[in-house]
Parts: C-alpha cells; structure tokens; sequence
C-alpha cells in the first residue's frame, strides 16, 4: 500500500429494503432485520473520516410507511448522507409517487455535486419504468414500449422490476460528462442500476450508458446496487462496482467504505462485502 494521501474517502450502502412484513427466505431477505443491521454500519461509518455516505436505492421494501422507521436510523449518522431511490421505493400508494426524491431529501432526481475534486453524478434509472409513475402517465406509456422491445429482443434484462433513463437525462449526463472533462475532473457515477456486465438486474438502455462513459474517458466508477449478489467488471476506463444488498442474509452486515487515490480506488468491505483495489 502506497502512503500517498487520499483524494476523498466515503461510506456505501446499497440496498436495505426495510419493510415490518415476514422474511422471503427463498431470497434470503429478512426486512425487519435493516434497520438494525443500518445502526451498526452507521455506528462504524461515524468511526471513519468521511466526506459524505452514499445510499444507493432500496432503503424500503414497500409501503410509504416503511419510510419512517429506515430514514430515522439515519438521524444518527455524523455525515452527509446522499439516497437515492431504487425501484423498492416506488412501491408505494399511487398519489405518493412523485414524493419519493423529496422524502430521499434529493435535490433532484438526478444532480451533481464535486467533493474532493471529483465530480459525483447521480443517475436515475427509474425514470422510464413501470412503477415511478401511474397507469395512464407518458412514461409509463413510453417503459411499456421499452419492455416490449427488449422482450422481443429477447434481452436478459427485459424484466419489469428494471428501468431506464430518457433522452433528457440522457443528454444531460453527456453534457455534465463534457463539462467536467473540459474542467479536469475525474467524474464517479452513481445509480441504483448495474450497467455492466451483462446481467438480468442491468439498466434496460445500460449499454448506450456505457457507450457514453467509454467516449468521455473521465468516467473512473460506476457505483451501484439492485443486484444483491454484488458484482465487478471494468470496460474503457471505468470501473462498475456493484454492491451487495443489506437486506439479505438474517445476521450479516455489508457495506463499504471507498477510498479514491490518484493511481487507483480501494474498496474496503465490511460484513459480506468484499474488499477491492481498482487501478485506474
């Protein structure tokens, strides 16, 4: 290990779908249990210097109510806490749909911010799927047609529990992308969709997402979670690290804390998750 200094430190969590209903054992999920498993890593996280802790999308299982019990938990954290909702979170009566960014405490459904020097991007795959908004709504009229065709292209992730990002977003992250390479800026991407490797969890329109980090060649991660399993893989220069879900297993814990360096970014596990030094 090299002792040069740290550009920027920050914790991860993906994925504690809190909700007061009985375990799927066939998954493995036990939701009564995150809420606790959320004090002990946020009691470990407030141990650490850190520049902000990333929730990366599943903070409920289901049910506006769940929202309460999870996001009190994070009343004892010391640090700046970023979420962002996953596809879990939507799960919700109809009329509260377009609360969700704003109970998360979300500037926007999709923002930036730079700490470190580093540009943090926040993505929103949800914008085009099945359950961010309501029968009858253009979106929901637009993620049908996508499914479909991802369906009859006979895609791995043609699954209605995905989503996808518009062209609007699309052009905005491209844009932001430019900005920040015109500026010098290593950039990080989060969402709560994996991108890459091909999986039945990814981004319905991931690739051309992909495609774009790999034209602008600032993009060093790709942060994500919605594969409980977890999962890694590199293509251009970017790194997609996909973390492991907090609400699987009974009693295991699982989060991270990440450490970026000019030469490379360490991933340092806590419970299941895995500890990974990524060269850049």
């Amino acid at each position: 290990m090299s002792s040069e200094k740290t550009l920027l430190r920050f914790g991860v969590i993906a994925d504690p779908q809190y909700a007061d209903v009985e375990p799927r054992l066939e998954y493995d999920r036990y939701y009564r249990n995150s809420p606790k498993k959320l004090a002990d890593a946020i009691d470990t996280l407030n141990g650490e210097d850190l520049a902000f802790v990333a929730t990366l999308g599943d903070l409920i299982d289901r049910d506006w109510e769940s929202f309460d019990p999870i996001l009190s938990v994070y009343e004892g954290l010391r640090h700046e806490s970023i979420l962002l909702p996953g596809n879990h979170d939507f799960s919700i009566a109809p009329q509260r749909l377009t609360e969700v960014h704003a109970r998360l405490g979300m500037p926007a459904p999709w923002h930036h911010f730079l700490r470190g020097g580093i540009r943090f991007v926040v993505i929103d795959g949800n914008e085009v799927s099945l359950f961010s908004t309501p029968e009858g709504h253009a979106r929901h009229a637009e993620a049908r047609s996508r499914l479909a065709a991802l369906e009859a292209a006979g895609a791995i992730n043609a699954m209605p529990w995905n989503g996808g990002i518009g062209d609007g977003q699309f052009a905005w992250l491209d844009q932001m992308l430019a900005d920040a390479r015109e500026r010098g800026e290593a950039v990080i991407v989060m969402g709560h969709y994996p991108l890459y490797p091909e999986n039945p969890h990814n981004l319905w329109n991931g690739e051309r997402v992909t495609e774009l980090f790999e034209r602008s060649g600032n993009v060093i991660a790709y942060l994500n979670g919605h594969n409980h399993v977890g999962n890694l893989g590199r293509t251009g220069s970017t790194w997609y690290v996909n973390f492991k879900g907090m609400v699987d297993t009974e009693t295991e814990n699982t989060f991270a804390v990440v450490e970026v360096y000019k030469d490379r970014i360490e991933v340092i596990g806590y419970g299941r998750e895995e500890n990974r030094s990524l060269a850049l």
